[in-house]
């Protein structure tokens, strides 16, 4: 062990279903030791992370604007009148989730 390159052991417990993944991605490679395949894909592998508070957000206003629009509907299946002010509301939160939309879709750019 004195003369090893790399004298350092990491250990990992994986399932069955873990080690079948990493084999069937590193066939796609050429390599043939899983020592150095791991090794690669720890130093240079891809961590990807995906922001998802504005689309919460989105999430909170739609269900908002589905609340309003079923007690709207129960008035009207009631045979109550609709109110302008609960249309003008419904406007009113179809512009935020449009601004939402914008906001998100630029942020991604």
């Amino acid at each position: 062990m004195a003369n090893r390159k790399r004298p350092i052991v990491l250990r990992c417990p994986v399932t069955a279903e873990e080690r079948a993944l990493i084999e069937q991605k590193m066939a796609q490679l050429p390599t043939q030791r899983i020592g150095a395949y791991l090794r690669k894909m720890a130093i240079d592998g891809y961590i990807i992370y995906t922001d998802m508070s504005n689309l919460k957000e989105m999430n909170k206003t739609l269900f908002s604007i589905g609340r309003n629009i079923n007690q709207i509907a129960k008035k009207l299946n009631a045979g109550g009148p609709a109110y302008q002010a609960d249309m003008d509301e419904i406007r009113e939160r179809l512009d935020q989730i449009w601004q939402l939309q914008r906001r998100i879709l630029s942020s991604q750019r």
